[in-house]
């Protein structure tokens, strides 16, 4: 196991150097956003429970939570969130949930994500569900020790 933490170390050192993920590196917010405060990158928290799948938000219907802007699909997914932000809201600031396993703020991909103890969480890419799946109670035990260390630090600082 200690051999699988190393190499998806590794990988994930080698590809958020990469310009697909064009995220703050100097940012020490605890949640991941765009120039703009937007969180998911517009995509609909509730959406992932009510659908199934990452559906794109409207400006039309945004809220403010914790310091970043969240967009929804519709009023009704609107008016839930605001019912109960924290059931929607990504785990660790929708960073990459297998990166703060790894005690790193990746960029998270909206795209990619699982829902896991009626929890939303984002990942880096496919290899990163793929690891995180392997082992669910301790990847998620990691993620959640490591996540009050690292969500106010830079990522470049990790």
């Amino acid at each position: 196991m200690k051999k699988t933490l190393v190499a998806l170390g590794l990988a994930f050192a080698v590809t958020a150097s990469t310009p697909a993920f064009a995220y703050d590196i100097t940012s020490t917010a605890p949640v991941n956003v765009s120039a703009a405060n937007i969180a998911l990158k517009s995509h609909d928290p509730v959406a992932y429970f009510t659908v199934g799948k990452p559906t794109l938000g409207s400006e039309q219907y945004s809220a403010e939570h914790e310091g970043a802007t969240y967009r929804f699909s519709s009023a009704e997914n609107l008016a839930t969130f605001q019912a109960d932000p924290a059931k929607y809201v990504p785990q660790h600031g929708g960073y990459c949930r297998m990166g703060a396993a790894l005690g790193k703020k990746l960029d998270g991909d909206p795209t990619l994500f699982r829902i896991d103890n009626g929890k939303l969480s984002v990942y880096s890419y496919q290899a990163a569900i793929d690891g995180f799946s392997k082992d669910v109670s301790g990847h998620g035990t990691n993620a959640d020790a490591k996540w009050p260390e690292i969500k106010s630090i830079a990522p470049k600082d990790l």
